[in-house]
């Protein structure tokens, strides 16, 4: 267990970093929004395309793995739903506190910290993992939120979904990184060294951004935000264990690396939304600033778990 948070401490270190340097004002909002649209846009992007590049749709895509994280996630949402509505609140902020429960920081914590602590073949796992989160929770809240706002499904909601994940640069990275290997189309060497450069960024820069952007959240609605914590960093990768291991057919090494995606703290992109939707805004960032001050314990512990179930 030492040994290991040992090796995460690195990532949380940064993650420090960021946040005092945002904090005392070193490094402005301004410079975050930047500095995290780089990372979005760039720097992620080309890890990613080169991840992909390098592997065939066949060794990424498993249904089985795909249907076990699915079936799991869909257990705390819909239980984190119903916790929201009998506190009377409305579908809108449900659905926000859902997506808090949920969906983890795949992206710009993940696939750096779980490629690094459980070697290169991780990648193929947490592509699916965050293609799920993306594609299906991500078009979910917006479905949802919108539906509830209209008061009806329309066409609008599904070309603004569609939208949203075209121009998702996760996908777009992942989509052309596939489409390159399934036709065998050879990488030169001055553009395989230029993607790796430029994706060694990433890791820095993405854990630094997330924590400078945690320097604007606040606690409030602490009891909701811990509840909401309690089930991204507990509850969704505990049935996602129980998914994985005990009702579907998983590769151990992958289930481990499931089980680990799952462990990590909200997602800062649900701020974005519960802002961007002006829907609860303050308890999305309640629920990123604690769960992700909790997850320096807690990802340590569930890495640790799963290192020994893969061994």
């Amino acid at each position: 267990m030492l040994d290991i948070f040992l090796q995460t401490l690195p990532f949380f270190m940064l993650i420090a970093l960021g946040y005092g340097s945002g904090r005392t004002g070193f490094f402005s909002a301004e410079a975050t929004a930047y500095l995290t649209k780089f990372v979005f846009y760039f720097a992620l992007s080309a890890m990613l395309f080169r991840f992909s590049a390098n592997l065939s749709l066949g060794e990424i895509l498993d249904w089985q793995f795909v249907l076990a994280y699915l079936a799991a996630t869909s257990a705390v949402y819909v239980l984190a739903t119903y916790v929201a509505l009998r506190r009377r609140a409305p579908v809108t902020e449900a659905a926000i506190e859902a997506q808090c429960a949920v969906i983890g920081n795949v992206g710009f914590l993940g696939i750096p910290m779980l490629v690094l602590l459980l070697g290169e073949a991780a990648v193929g796992p947490v592509m699916m993992v965050l293609a799920v989160d993306l594609i299906v929770f991500g078009s979910l809240i917006v479905i949802l939120i919108t539906g509830a706002r209209d008061g009806r499904m329309s066409p609008r909601i599904l070309v603004t979904v569609a939208l949203g994940l075209v121009k998702n640069p996760m996908i777009v990275s992942i989509s052309l990184g596939l489409l390159v290997s399934a036709n065998n189309v050879p990488i030169p060497v001055p553009v395989n060294d230029f993607l790796s450069l430029l994706g060694a960024a990433a890791t820095p820069g993405a854990l630094f951004a997330i924590g400078a952007s945690l320097a604007s959240k606040s606690a409030e609605r602490v009891a909701v935000a811990g509840w909401l914590s309690f089930c991204k960093l507990v509850l969704h990768p505990l049935a996602v264990a129980i998914a994985a291991l005990f009702l579907f057919d998983i590769d151990p090494y992958a289930a481990g690396v499931m089980i680990a995606a799952a462990a990590l703290p909200v997602a800062g992109n649900v701020y974005i939304i519960a802002q961007h939707y002006d829907v609860a805004p303050a308890r999305a960032s309640a629920a990123i600033l604690l769960s992700t001050m909790a997850s320096v314990v807690t990802v340590s512990l569930v890495i640790a778990w799963v290192t020994t179930l893969i061994a």
